[in-house]
């Protein structure tokens, strides 16, 4: 069992299993109630690499469709993605979990939530947008779709979402993974987020809601955060000091510490 943050731990198990036809790649570690991790854009269940231990839990950690080593599927959307989140949540036979949505993965995470609220516990948000989507600017787009096939330009971007992983071997790692998207996906992924909503669902989601943002985020601020944690019925907002956009690549102890205490809260039953 890998040890938060320990680059010389033993990996979690990768599986595969198949979900509305399409191959989803996954990982997963150890016991009990089960911890679903959702990642954001760009990437997959490699982010979840160093944060896969967490104690009296069993934590797996899916790279959706489009991403990573899962195939790719017809279309770039944030709600067939959360279709396919339950799909997956089918196969392993998992009728409840708690739900952490990491950036585009919040989104996903909030989908699922929000059409689906019996199949949570709970729900972490870690850098995510809010329950509105997050538009990109039109003349970002051509930026985005040089990601594909500029790896200078990609390593960049994800550079500035990771400001303080400072593991080179790592970061790359992130960047082989990040370049196996599903190319209709950079962009499509950006507009699917544009046009996302689930504001109107929000209410039907009464289960304890963590939004946390690092102070460094380039992407998500403080005032989107506290947006979104009043979006929902029991919910709070922490800022995390001295990381960006991805704790769990910067800080993989401060994120494993933040979801076991958020968990040992909701299980007494204490405020979030």
């Amino acid at each position: 069992m890998s040890s938060p943050g320990g680059t010389g731990s033993a990996p979690a198990s990768t599986r595969t299993v198949v979900v509305r036809g399409a191959s989803m790649r996954y990982r997963e570690e150890g016991g009990g109630p089960v911890v679903l991790y959702v990642h954001g854009n760009l990437g997959c269940g490699l982010w979840f690499e160093r944060v896969m231990a967490v104690p009296g839990h069993r934590t797996v950690a899916p790279d959706l469709p489009n991403f990573g080593e899962s195939d790719p599927i017809e279309s770039s959307d944030i709600d067939l993605y959360g279709e396919y989140l339950i799909g997956f949540l089918d196969a392993l036979k998992i009728d409840r979990c708690s739900l952490v949505g990491h950036s585009l993965g919040g989104a996903v995470a909030m989908s699922a939530a929000t059409r689906w609220p019996q199949r949570f516990d709970c729900m972490l948000l870690f850098d995510s947008c809010g329950p509105e989507g997050l538009a990109t600017p039109e003349e970002h787009y051509p930026i985005i779709e040089r990601y594909r096939t500029d790896r200078p330009l990609l390593r960049a971007g994800l550079s500035a979402v990771t400001p303080t992983l400072t593991d080179g071997a790592f970061f790359g790692r992130l960047v082989d993974m990040a370049a196996r998207m599903n190319p209709a996906s950079y962009a499509g992924n950006a507009r699917a987020l544009a046009r996302f909503t689930c504001a109107e669902r929000t209410s039907v989601f009464d289960r304890p809601v963590l939004v946390a943002v690092g102070d460094r985020d380039v992407l998500i601020n403080a005032e989107t955060g506290r947006a979104t944690a009043a979006s929902f019925p029991v919910a709070s907002v922490e800022m995390l000091h001295g990381v960006g956009h991805s704790v769990m690549v910067e800080d993989p102890e401060r994120f494993v510490s933040i979801v076991v205490s958020f968990l040992a809260r909701g299980r007494r039953g204490a405020p979030v």
